[in-house]
């Protein structure tokens, strides 16, 4: 009999060690789901309407210093490391632009270099702001709730673009619209691949050949002809984000700067 009890008594604490298992899982995971949600909707709202409490004196608005420009030295003085603002008719992508001096900061923090799945919009690190390069290389994650370059997707659809064939990238200089000339799906290749199209080391030609190249290339691997094209000399602006079709899928647009 006291054998029985003993064996009683042990199944008895392990079953109360498991009900205390399964409610401290359970806590963790409700705590888990909370952080989730709430890191969620601090994105959302911490990227939706920025500018929508950013006040400017009206009277500084000039042709070489537009609305937008103001607007944008406004938000520099929250993080200096803003260097434009891009926004595409008919998406959800209004969003300042981030350089910083490497290409990973910005994949895990918002433009107020604070901690966010969401990231922000950032230009590779190696285009030259002070005396320019070829190619405004932007990158940004998609995001389910339709921020960042979710919406860059829809240009899947030819009949998207051709509603909507131009995008506005503001920077300190200018006030710039870009008309789209190419839209392609591509992946990042492994280093033992030959021939294949790295639209994501583009960002300075050394020469016109170069440039040429990757304007011939780009064109090549759209999904519908724009008929738009571009001249050695003419800015770009390159949108890219991940694409979820095959491993390390990636969905690019290149357009050039409207003269």
């Amino acid at each position: 009999m006291k054998r029985k009890s003993r064996h009683s008594k042990q199944r008895n604490k392990l079953k109360k060690l498991s009900l205390i298992v399964l409610v401290l899982v359970f806590i963790i995971g409700i705590i888990y789901i909370g952080c989730y949600l709430y890191n969620r909707n601090k994105d959302k709202k911490e990227n939706t309407n920025i500018l929508n409490n950013i006040e400017i004196d009206n009277t500084k608005i000039t042709p070489q210093k537009t609305e937008m420009m103001l607007k944008l030295e406004e938000l520099q003085k929250e993080n200096n490391e803003i260097i434009g603002w891009l926004e595409i008719d008919g998406t959800n992508i209004k969003y300042p632009v981030l350089q910083a001096t490497d290409n990973d900061f910005y994949l895990t923090h918002n433009y107020k270099k604070e901690k966010s799945a969401s990231g922000s919009l950032f230009l590779d690190k190696d285009f030259d702001l002070e005396n320019g390069s070829s190619n405004y290389l932007i990158y940004g994650h998609r995001n389910k709730q339709g921020l960042m370059f979710e919406d860059l997707l829809k240009y899947a659809k030819e009949d998207f673009y051709k509603e909507h064939k131009t995008i506005k990238f503001t920077t300190n200089k200018e006030d710039a619209i870009y008309e789209i000339l190419a839209v392609f799906y591509s992946r990042v290749y492994y280093k033992s691949e030959k021939d294949v199209f790295r639209y994501y080391y583009f960002v300075n030609a050394n020469n016109e050949a170069e440039y040429n190249e990757f304007i011939n290339e780009a064109k090549k691997a759209s999904i519908y002809d724009t008929g738009i094209t571009a001249e050695y000399g003419d800015q770009l602006l390159t949108l890219s984000t991940c694409e979820y079709s095959q491993e390390d899928g990636r969905f690019a647009i290149v357009a050039k700067k409207i003269k």
